[in-house]
């Protein structure tokens, strides 16, 4: 290959071929290579990644993180619709009587719905930081083995004298919540990584909106269970309850066994997708960027890229300079030096904060949706019949994910690689904001009428397409783009455990704001304390805005590789080649 022209693109198959050099018989060359001609070298070999075609390869790679998308987000959303029958058999001490059957207290939902979100902050930092000391590869699968393992351990989980259902759950989907965490750098920066220039921000939109497939299943899925149970309701129908008799929780258990099943079922099929994926996940070959700017591999970066990404025929070992790049190492004295930059070190504190803003939002409703929706009857809340207002529920989040969030992932996929992802940020948090500013301040009046009750909900959709055609989507891709190769699935990370803060702390919030009056706050009924929706929509507004000014902080990614975007100086960046010669490579 000729060096001094353009790097070559798909339609240019032509194998890549190393300076000439003279090696010793153990593959070392003899004298340093310069490394103004390695950075040349790497250079070309980044460039060819960049120029590439999109290939069957890629598809490959979306396919296999977006399927560990679908499970992330199947686990996380199925509970909102799940603790409504768990209360119905296990309604604990704060057990609360409704028409339609029994409610679990507020304390309970909380510990349930934490679980996961505190595990994904854990799993993102602990995740990303060891994707980038022992590489994406060797990462990669594990994070799926925690998820199956602890979502079946969800689905066979007791109550028992000595042992409170509750703290089980919340345990089981802490853990579930480490492997999900896990998948947001790893499945962020392979597909950012293996992407050409021109199509990166779509192939990581369509990994990611995957979970847009996720939530409308787990929706599908509980709509499918209670109506497949729909016979065994008759008995409830007409029928009165009181906490006080409830004789002990493994009498009801028995009484109610049925939902008990229906419960399982829907948390248990998370175990599905995911193990259909692991295979694929546990033999993904490492990025080459990787290997080249991190363990400095030359060979497995030319043989990577030209087997897997351009699917070409790769070089012949003996034609390969058999050495190591000295490049930049991950340490933590690097890794101050590189944020101890203010033009690096906003760009952090940008994606995390946009992250932990998004989420507030996104998370303070999406796990509580049942209850926001309650608030304009879906389902209507005075019913006594246990089907109808289980299946109304399902319903109503089939509504919101149909409508709202799927068409909004994929007008993501349409428009962001020609936008930018900046203006797609900048809309969807303006969007938002004014949105909830409607539904905040005018909550009272959006609640009188029927009429007024669909307007609310058609913003209520409204937002929903707006979170995903915006902010969900693009504080995904931008953390995997704006930080070097050494310390991106880090930062993916630390600005996913961020949004996860942001996700624990609207939980909190939504969940023990102190009710005025016994009366007023009935929690998980059509008279919750509407003080605590109305006055989070209101403060959600604000956040929202705050997103878009951090926006302005970031870098535009667009047409650019990932090597402009690290803000480091490319000429540089190699500093020869290392004494030890590579041998034994197997591909």
């Amino acid at each position: 290959m000729d060096y001094n022209r353009s790097p070559p693109t798909r339609a240019d198959s032509s194998v890549y071929q190393p300076p000439p050099m003279e090696l010793d018989d153990m593959g070392r060359s003899p004298e340093p290579v310069e490394a103004y001609t390695l950075s040349k070298l790497r250079t070309d070999i980044l460039a060819e990644m960049d120029m590439a075609r999109f290939s069957w390869f890629q598809v490959k790679v979306c396919i296999v993180a977006g399927v560990g998308f679908f499970t992330d987000a199947y686990d996380i959303f199925a509970i909102s619709l799940a603790v409504v029958m768990i209360g119905l058999i296990y309604p604990g001490e704060d057990c609360q009587a409704k028409a339609w059957g029994y409610s679990m207290g507020r304390s309970d939902e909380l510990l349930i719905k934490l679980g996961t979100p505190l595990g994904n902050l854990f799993g993102q930092i602990t995740f990303g930081w060891l994707a980038d000391v022992v590489g994406r590869k060797r990462m990669y699968g594990f994070e799926l083995i925690i998820i199956i393992v602890s979502t079946f351990g969800q689905a066979v989980a007791g109550n028992s004298p000595g042992v409170n259902i509750y703290a089980l759950l919340f345990a089981w989907r802490f853990f579930m919540g480490l492997g999900i965490g896990g998948d947001y750098p790893l499945s962020a920066i392979l597909a950012s990584e293996f992407a050409s220039t021109r199509y990166r921000g779509r192939m990581m939109t369509s990994v990611f909106a995957a979970q847009g497939w996720g939530t409308l299943t787990a929706a599908l899925a509980a709509v499918v269970i209670v109506s497949g149970y729909h016979g065994q309701f008759d008995s409830f129908k007409d029928r009165s309850y009181d906490c006080s008799k409830i004789p002990s929780l493994a009498l009801h258990a028995t009484e109610f066994a049925f939902i008990d099943s229906m419960w399982r079922i829907l948390i248990g099929f998370g175990c599905v997708p995911a193990a259909i994926a692991l295979y694929f996940r546990l033999t993904i070959p490492e990025t080459p960027r990787f290997s080249l700017d991190v363990e400095g591999d030359l060979p497995r970066a030319i043989h990577d890229v030209h087997a897997d990404v351009l699917s070409v025929n790769t070089t012949n070992d003996a034609e390969v300079p058999k050495f190591n790049l000295r490049v930049p190492s991950a340490t933590w004295k690097d890794f101050r030096a590189y944020f101890g930059k203010l033009a690096n070190a906003k760009v952090l504190f940008a994606t995390a904060y946009c992250w932990f803003a998004l989420d507030m939002a996104y998370y303070g409703l999406g796990l509580n949706q049942p209850t926001v929706l309650q608030h304009i009857g879906i389902p209507r809340t005075n019913t006594n019949n246990t089907f109808e207002y289980l299946k109304g529920i399902a319903v109503g989040n089939l509504l919101v994910v149909a409508a709202g969030q799927i068409p909004g992932y994929w007008a993501s996929f349409i428009f962001i690689d020609s936008w930018g992802r900046k203006p797609l940020q900048y809309m969807g948090f303006i969007a938002l904001a004014i949105i909830f500013l409607v539904l905040g301040f005018g909550y009272d009046a959006l609640q009188k009428t029927p009429p007024a009750q669909a307007a609310f909900m058609f913003f209520y959709i409204l937002a929903n397409f707006f979170f995903n055609f915006g902010p969900n989507v693009t504080t995904f891709v931008v953390p995997g783009e704006v930080f070097p190769t050494r310390y991106r699935a880090t930062a993916h990370g630390l600005s996913a455990a961020s949004g996860k803060l942001g996700a624990v702390i609207a939980q909190i919030i939504f969940h023990l704001k102190p009710p005025k009056s016994n009366a007023e706050f009935d929690y998980g009924s059509g008279t919750a304390d509407t003080t605590a929706i109305k006055t989070s929509l209101q403060v959600f507004a604000f956040v929202m805005l705050s997103g878009a000014a951090a926006t302005y902080l970031l870098p535009e990614p667009k047409g650019k590789s990932l090597e402009e975007l690290s803000n480091e100086d490319q000429k540089t960046f190699v500093h020869g080649s290392s004494e030890s010669a590579i041998s034994n490579h197997h591909y």
